[in-house]
């Protein structure tokens, strides 16, 4: 009944999926996944009731599936946050699965019966082929895990590079699937099948309750081809894409230049105080300055020594620090003067108060 229960959700997340309106790449592999990882549970479930008997030519199938999981895990990561820059190498990643489904070619040749009678024997006349498959299945899993997990971290790095506050920027969804993901494996090295497809359907359940409440992947929202995608329990967020194509030390800015539009950053910030913006991003600051993203970031790397996020948080705590001394703001309390400096969030505050000074906002004032 447990293995019926993830195949019904998986399809049922699948059809989701394919009826959504405008369907981001993400959506896509994340439809695909479903159904191929749905399938996959449908032939093992034929191998727990015993009943291939009805189903003689998918027999087998079942061996090279695992193949197809760790390169739609990486996938989805890259297209979740915008860093699939080269979809027609996409299909590459599946290689190991066709060539897995080429050396069993003699296997699904046989006969049903004779398929059988492999599978009774565990695998007899097989099992070197077995061994190298298995262990292609471990190496694909654990290399697709970390390198979701690179893309991940790399994700992190553009966000504070871009952004002035992170709070509804939430990485938890990919954070899950990573997890859950690389459980698997771990499952997969040290139990045996009913263990493994048993943890599989309640990953499936966390994706259908967990993934229902993500705005952007369930529902018919629309999403910008040229934004990072950044899901969270309750909002989602569009985020502009940082270009991989102009690197910092390439961009051929002369010191010279790097001080102008330095300089003018500090005027702008000064008299403007566009930092007292909760939302305010790098590209909404360089288009005030007339420069490029890039050209900014790289600014505030090198004249600052930090990146946008920390930038804009420590104007923020030397506005608060000013203005709490001001005694028309005795009557405020210290969160409403935060927020009044551009802070959306007593988290972020405490947080981005102690890195700048060191210590709490009570203690400060102390």
């Amino acid at each position: 009944m447990l293995y019926l229960t993830g195949i019904i959700i998986t399809f049922f997340l699948v059809v989701i999926l394919s009826s959504k309106k405008n369907k981001s790449d993400a959506d896509k592999i994340l439809a695909l996944w479903l159904f191929f990882t749905g399938f996959h549970l449908f032939l093992y479930y034929l191998h727990y009731k015993n009943d291939f008997a009805s189903f003689p030519f998918l027999l087998g199938l079942e061996l090279p599936m695992p193949l197809l999981q760790g390169p739609f895990l990486y996938l989805y990561t890259s297209a979740l946050t915008n860093q699939n820059q080269n979809k027609k190498y996409n299909l590459l990643h599946f290689l190991p699965f066709v060539i897995a489904i080429l050396f069993l070619m003699p296997f699904f040749s046989l006969s049903f019966e004779e398929k059988l009678k492999v599978f009774q024997n565990e695998g007899k006349g097989y099992e070197n082929l077995i061994l190298i498959l298995y262990s292609a299945i471990l190496l694909s899993g654990i290399v697709y895990a970390l390198l979701s997990l690179q893309k991940l971290s790399k994700h992190r790095k553009n966000i504070s590079d871009q952004f002035s506050f992170n709070e509804k920027i939430n990485l938890r969804w990919l954070q899950y699937l990573i997890l859950g993901s690389s459980i698997i494996w771990i499952v997969v090295i040290f139990y045996e099948d009913e263990y493994i497809f048993s943890f599989v359907v309640f990953y499936l359940m966390f994706i259908g309750y967990f993934g229902i409440k993500q705005v952007g992947i369930f529902t018919n929202q629309s999403v910008n081809e040229n934004a990072f995608l950044t899901i969270s329990a309750n909002e989602n967020i569009e985020i502009e894409t940082v270009s991989e194509k102009v690197k910092y030390e390439k961009s051929g800015l002369s010191n010279t230049e790097l001080q102008s539009i330095h300089q003018k950053l500090n005027e702008i910030m000064t008299n403007e105080k566009l930092y007292k913006n909760p939302d305010l991003t790098l590209t909404e600051l360089s288009q005030k300055l007339n420069v490029h993203p890039n050209v900014l970031s790289q600014v505030i790397n090198s004249a600052e020594g930090t990146n946008f996020y920390d930038y804009i948080n420590s104007q923020r705590v030397e506005e608060f620090q000013k203005l709490i001394l001001l005694p028309e703001n005795q009557k405020f309390t210290l969160l409403s003067v935060a927020f009044e400096c551009g802070f959306n969030s007593k988290t972020a505050f405490n947080r981005n108060f102690k890195k700048v000074t060191g210590l709490s906002p009570s203690e400060y004032l102390k």
